[in-house]
């Protein structure tokens, strides 16, 4: 094993964690609850349309994890979520992604980006409804690999191949933010990615808790 001090990227040091204790709303903050002491966040997707929030510091690798309770009732067109991302907008951020898809509860879509280029999608049956209760989802970055966790499972693994600095698509190295939203995505694919918007039990609420993100690995933003 490489020496943690001569190689910090290799440290266990990526893998301390702490609580989330502040964040910034990026739109529609009244669509948006904080509760710092207790460390939960809800998302609420209605007529004003739905509401994003993020982390006020970027971080570069580490581990960032929650509890997430997805939205109940029909959810088609929705998509809710937990990522990492380098800055949301830019067409060459890095990113890492778990995203639920409305039109199925059941499964989750994992996703990278390196320098605006994605198309790494992959399903994964999740084997139970994400409405149903609170599962931990944990994503797991370094400098050399990516793991997608779901309830203490590695559902994904990939890692950095010889060449990737130069290479088409490379690997997620900037500082990223951890971010989380809920939106109305029924547009892309003519509805066929999270499906046609249905709205019929809205309010939906997206519940996020026991939030944690990396120690020691935070960047000035």
């Amino acid at each position: 094993m490489a020496d943690p001090i001569l190689h910090p990227e290799t440290s266990h040091h990526h893998h301390h964690t702490q609580p989330l204790r502040e964040i910034a709303v990026d739109y529609t903050p009244e669509a948006c609850s904080h509760c710092p002491d207790s460390n939960s966040i809800a998302l609420t997707f209605d007529h004003r349309g739905g509401a994003r929030w993020r982390t006020t510091t970027r971080f570069l690798y580490g581990t960032f994890s929650t509890l997430i309770q997805c939205p109940k009732g029909n959810t088609s067109g929705l998509n809710f979520n937990i990522y990492l991302s380098s800055l949301e907008g830019d067409k060459s951020q890095d990113e890492i992604d778990f995203e639920f898809l409305g039109k199925d509860k059941k499964i989750v879509q994992t996703n990278f980006y390196t320098r605006g280029t994605g198309n790494r999608e992959q399903i994964h049956d999740l084997g139970f409804d994400c409405s149903d209760g609170f599962h931990e989802y944990v994503i797991k970055w370094s400098r050399d690999s990516i793991e997608w966790v779901i309830d203490e499972k590695v559902v994904r693994r990939e890692e950095r191949k010889e060449g990737d600095g130069n290479g088409e698509l490379g690997f997620p190295e900037k500082p990223m933010f951890l971010y989380a939203s809920i939106w109305d995505a029924s547009y892309i694919a003519e509805g066929n990615w999270t499906g046609k918007y249905d709205g019929s039990d809205a309010p939906y609420v997206c519940l996020y808790k026991h939030i944690r993100v990396p120690i020691g690995t935070a960047c000035d933003s």
